[in-house]
């Protein structure tokens, strides 16, 4: 048995986490039952909807001496690559419907989309964003799967593979200066200048109602993983971004179990930690510069309010690691050992499964997180291989070389 690699985590327990309070009105308009409802109606009729598979990593967890460790693995969404497909997408389709309704006089529904009934009109509309890759490729499907036009800014560090990637759905893709948030700001102006929809995984003052229709689309995937557990995991990892991933899984959990919820750890590079400054300084905090990691869905420098609405007060804890730890994580994935399967996982899908490998070998991390023997541990492993050739260099050999060893 090769040793777990070893990782130093940066741990922050959220002196603002209220366990007892209720998740209320606010929270839930943003993420609630009846939301999650109508995405799940939405999404589930799309072709190629399937539900991702849950992996039982029995080897993992008794090498971290927990009860069980459950990967979401949402490399397979709808063909690709990560649960962005959920997001961005689901936001095309609501913009065109409500677009289209506007220019009808009546309801227009997903199906009618698909079935090109007002193409006339849909392709006469614009939908935009900014992207370190995952969630520019969701919308430029989605565009193209619902029939309207699309253009995606990248900025420097996005590389040339996710470039292509987006390209391969019919966007335009721009090039920016600067970093992720830069490149959100670039988007917005351009769009109020050609008449676009801005389609962003971020909120900011005046512009909420997408976002939250994008993290409203996330949590699809927590209520499947909740269905496909024996009983609610005791401990989540999450990657955090501007936080709208981690907001889906805390609020999911936080709606329906309360204070005896998953304790929630959001987990960001070093060179990107927003979520954390923002909890130290008790008030959304921004960070400044180049964003320069290898985890790059994680690369965001501002958090979104509205996620932070649920993880300021819902969040137990804030985790950082570097770029090393996450490489060496995809890398044990792919290796598979002690009867678990291997998995390819992407940078960025690594990033709390590589945050509990270290706290689980610290003893005063892992009292303070309250893990034990006893506890189920969850993970969102929220992409595969989006760049292969990165990929196939970080780990040492591709997708398709890691999947030979599966079993069946």
């Amino acid at each position: 048995m090769d040793a777990l690699p070893r990782i130093a985590v940066d741990l922050f327990a959220n002196p603002a986490c209220d366990r007892a309070g209720a998740y209320g009105a606010a929270r839930a308009a943003i993420l609630g039952r009846d939301a999650l409802a109508a995405a799940t109606a939405q999404i589930q009729c799309w072709p190629g909807h399937d539900v991702t598979p849950l992996h039982d990593l029995r080897g993992l967890a008794a090498r971290l001496d927990v009860a069980a460790v459950a990967y979401k693995d949402e490399g397979s969404r709808f063909g690709l690559g990560s649960f962005k497909a959920l997001g961005g997408a689901y936001a095309v389709a609501r913009l065109l419907c409500r677009t289209v309704a506007q220019r009808v006089g009546h309801a227009v529904t997903t199906a009618d989309l698909l079935a090109r009934r007002f193409h006339d009109l849909t392709r006469e509309v614009t939908v935009t964003c900014a992207t370190d890759g995952n969630h520019g490729r969701s919308v430029a499907w989605g565009a193209q799967l619902f029939g309207c036009r699309c253009v995606v800014y990248l900025h420097a560090q996005v590389s040339e593979g996710r470039r292509a990637a987006i390209a391969g759905y019919g966007a335009a893709v721009v090039r920016t200066a600067g970093n992720y948030d830069e490149s959100v700001r670039r988007a917005d102006a351009d769009a109020q200048a050609f008449g676009r929809h801005v389609i962003s995984d971020t909120s900011y003052p005046g512009f909420m109602d997408v976002p939250r229709h994008v993290m409203q689309g996330y949590q699809l995937l927590v209520a499947e993983a909740a269905q496909q557990l024996a009983a609610p995991p005791t401990h989540v990892f999450v990657q955090g971004g501007v936080g709208g991933l981690a907001a889906a899984v805390c609020g999911y959990y936080w709606e329906r179990l309360g204070g005896t919820r998953p304790r929630l750890t959001v987990v960001e590079p070093r060179a990107a930690d927003c979520l954390m400054r923002s909890a130290r300084r008790g008030r959304i905090t921004a960070v400044p510069g180049e964003l320069d990691t290898l985890m790059a869905g994680l690369a965001c420098g501002e958090v979104s309010p509205l996620a932070w609405e649920i993880l300021e007060t819902g969040a137990d804890a804030f985790a950082t690691i570097g770029d090393e730890a996450a490489v060496a994580t995809m890398r044990l994935l792919a290796d598979g050992s002690d009867g678990d399967p291997p998995i390819v996982a992407g940078e960025s899908a690594v990033a709390g499964l590589a945050a509990a490998i270290g706290i689980s070998a610290n003893p005063a991390q892992r009292a303070a997180l309250g893990l034990d023997q006893s506890s189920r541990l969850l993970f969102v492993g929220s992409e595969r291989d989006t760049d292969p050739a990165l990929y196939a260099q970080l780990v040492g050999r591709g997708a398709d070389a890691v999947l030979r060893r599966a079993p069946g």
